[in-house]
């Protein structure tokens, strides 16, 4: 403790039970751990200075943003340390001219769209938690959000990072020119959950304002006509920059919210789709649009008149988590992904799930690109119930995967889906990306225990022998 205080002051090291309480966990409460301390960074020569402190005590550490993450990746296992990053959050340099910037990893996303919409342009990932997360979080799991589907996720907007490595020395990666000769380290740090080294700046891509922009809100009698409805769209061609999707379940706790947006609740579920660029081209694509779902079956399509309505139409979709909490005390937020063209009978197997189940299982998710979000409304404090959420949730997990996706599609593995990477990749698979892990983090000091396997791949030999010794939860 003596150690970190001597780089941050005493004020910037919390230690109390009272104070460590709010660490214990991120966005996915059924995981807890309480660290040993949690330290307050201002700048990268004060985490560079934590982790060496860390190194030299034998404690590992965690980079953790603002705790919204839904894996389980910020937990400070193993009595480890977490290095808190929220307080680095400066916009250090805005390059309109060349259409870039350069912020420090406690940036709240929202904030950063603030920041650059002066010079008409936007930062394009938008998490539907960016009202309050952090670049550097959205770093860490590669995020993607609803304009995902035209936009790409975090990976095609970051164009260089500076990383404390897990001795604390400091690396820059990638350039403002979006490339760097040799292998792709900086793609390897996104997406890698915080295991490699702490991203204390990021050089983010900007892209100008559309022109103009066109919301839709299409109504449907179930859930898999909607998803019907966003095939029939890909296929004519078009790429809206997003298709969401809430189910009745979903929009009837959005209407008894704060988060109400008028939408009808015998609905059996909406389709919000976004299109942009320019005026003349939108006309056309908006009515291709509205026929299409017309013809999938859609009640009816409403377009935004103005942007009051445009707002109103995304209310439901961004505050349906928040809503969530009039369902149960506590929830469980899937993320995987499925091909688009299974998406009608995925979504049928998902919900037969939940029914065979007895679980109250609602979805909102990103149809246009096939990432799924079931979320699961439950009491932990019933213990039948959670056994009954947790062997859901493998079984939505095995149906999505034999579909031919993917566990996680934004969310990351953390601790929550270490032990389901064998779904999707076998010891030979994952040989390598160890291997990538330990070049950077030998001693494995770095958010340990989280992303490989621990209770599966490891019965031919002893995992400290080969090098690898994470640590269940």
């Amino acid at each position: 403790m003596h150690a970190l205080r001597a780089v941050v002051g005493p004020e910037r090291v919390l230690h109390r039970p009272e104070e460590l309480f709010a660490y214990e966990c991120d966005g996915l409460t059924l995981h807890r751990a309480r660290p040993a301390a949690v330290v307050l960074p201002r700048d990268t020569d004060e985490v560079s200075r934590l982790v060496k402190a860390c190194r030299r005590a034998g404690t590992p550490f965690v980079p953790r943003g603002a705790g919204t993450g839904l894996s389980g990746g910020a937990l400070a296992l193993e009595d480890g340390v977490v290095i808190e990053c929220s307080r680095m959050n400066r916009v250090l340099e805005v390059n309109a001219a060349e259409g870039w910037a350069v912020v420090q990893p406690g940036v709240v996303n929202a904030h950063l769209a603030k920041a650059v919409a002066a010079h008409g342009l936007f930062y394009a990932p938008d998490p539907s938690s960016e009202a309050v997360c952090t670049i550097g979080g959205n770093v860490a799991e590669n995020s993607g959000g609803p304009h995902t589907l035209k936009y790409g996720t975090t990976t095609h907007h970051v164009l260089a990072l500076q990383l404390v490595l897990p001795d604390g020395e400091v690396l820059r990666l990638g350039s403002v020119a979006g490339w760097d000769p040799g292998y792709d380290l900086r793609g390897a740090v996104i997406g890698g959950e915080g295991t490699l080294g702490i991203v204390t700046e990021v050089t983010v891509r900007l892209v100008p304002r559309p022109e103009a922009v066109e919301t839709l809100l299409a109504i449907f009698p179930d859930v898999v006509s909607a998803c019907r409805a966003v095939g029939a769209v890909i296929r004519k061609g078009l790429v809206p920059a997003a298709m969401e999707i809430v189910d009745q379940r979903t929009i009837r706790a959005v209407e008894d919210s704060v988060y109400a947006a008028g939408l009808p609740t015998d609905a059996g579920a909406v389709l919000i789709a976004e299109l942009d660029g320019a005026p003349e081209a939108l006309a056309r694509e908006c009515a291709a649009v509205v026929d299409l779902c017309s013809r999938e079956g859609a009640d009816r399509v409403e377009v935004a008149g103005d942007e009051e309505e445009r707002v109103r139409f995304w209310r439901a979709r961004k505050g349906a988590f928040g809503a969530m909490g009039r369902l149960a005390p506590d929830l469980y937020v899937h993320d995987a992904v499925v091909p688009r063209p299974r998406l009608p009978e995925v979504l049928e197997q998902v919900c037969a799930i939940g029914d065979r189940y007895g679980l109250k299982l609602s979805n909102v998710f990103h149809a246009g690109d096939g990432n799924l979000h079931p979320n699961i409304s439950f009491d932990r404090r019933d213990p039948d119930e959670l056994a009954r959420v947790m062997a859901a949730g493998e079984e939505i997990l095995r149906t999505c995967v034999e579909a031919g996706g993917v566990i996680s599609g934004e969310h990351g593995i953390g601790t929550e889906k270490r032990d389901f990477l064998g779904l999707v990749y076998d010891e030979d698979d994952l040989e390598p990306m160890r291997r990538l892990r330990a070049a950077f983090d030998p001693e494995r000091v770095c958010n340990p225990g989280k992303v490989f396997p621990t209770t599966r791949f490891c019965v031919e030999s002893d995992p400290k022998a080969r090098g690898y010794d994470e640590v269940p939860l």
